[in-house]
């Protein structure tokens, strides 16, 4: 999976040993400066509910995208899933900090393997699962990198799916907590990428705008294509989904 996170440890927050504490000092909820938390118990409220059904339409509609059964509508598809996450994700990232029932969260099991899903994205994808963006819009400049949408889907898909395992069991406080950390630390931030790689291929087609060669000695996976052939591609692509005649 492509890594743009923030954190030093983005994947890894349910693999805490004994001494690991990610609630910080016990005494944290006296301090003033401590970020304010937001609470859930066992029981899911509405927020909660609203929350777990975005993150399970998400993870069908990606997998049911991948399957290949309607190539033409795939990137329309994902553009509406990813904008659907996101909003989603937006409502995570603006309410306060939400505080698990567990000082240390549960193990979740073993984690799904997600390299199918990974490797039919990549099929369905391949004129155009390779794009290019700079890390960090507010760090200092930077080249742009190279990533697939095949990868960071199937990442975000992994991630959402550990949390569905603590809300299906019944830890709703504990899901919650998850996805609004991976939210902040990971797939946010991969999710808007994505979305705006979809975007601009949809805007390629749409404004009769060619969709440029990829930068010198970038990775583009294009099995020798030359640049203009793996272009042509992707607009065909592109075209034919969005029933516009080339």
């Amino acid at each position: 999976m492509s890594d743009r996170t923030i954190n030093q440890q983005p994947h890894t927050p349910h693999q805490a040993g004994p001494e690991e504490d990610r609630r910080g000092p016990q005494d944290a909820q006296h301090d003033p400066h401590a970020p304010h938390t937001h609470g859930h118990g066992s029981e899911p409220d509405d927020f909660a509910v609203q929350i777990a059904d975005s993150v399970e339409s998400f993870v069908l509609s990606v997998t049911e995208v991948a399957k290949g059964d309607e190539p033409g509508s795939a990137v329309s598809l994902l553009l509406l899933e990813v904008s659907q996450l996101l909003l989603a994700g937006g409502r995570l990232g603006a309410i306060e900090d939400v505080v698990p029932d567990d000082r240390f969260e549960p193990d979740a099991g073993p984690e799904p393997d997600g390299e199918q899903l990974r490797e039919r994205l990549a099929e369905l994808l391949a004129p155009i699962d390779v794009y290019h963006e700079v890390f960090d819009p507010y760090g200092p400049p930077e080249k742009p990198n190279a990533f697939r949408i095949s990868d960071d889907l199937a990442g975000v898909v992994g991630e959402l799916q550990h949390g569905l395992t603590h809300y299906r069991e019944g830890r709703v406080s504990e899901a919650l907590w998850w996805w609004q950390f991976s939210y902040l630390s990971n797939w946010g931030t991969t999710c808007t990428a994505v979305l705006r790689a979809l975007q601009s291929l949809i805007a390629h087609v749409r404004l009769d705008s060619p969709i440029g060669a990829a930068p010198d000695g970038a990775d583009t996976d294009n099995d020798g294509l030359t640049d203009e052939q793996l272009e042509q591609q992707a607009g065909d692509l592109m075209a034919a989904e969005l029933g516009l005649g080339r």
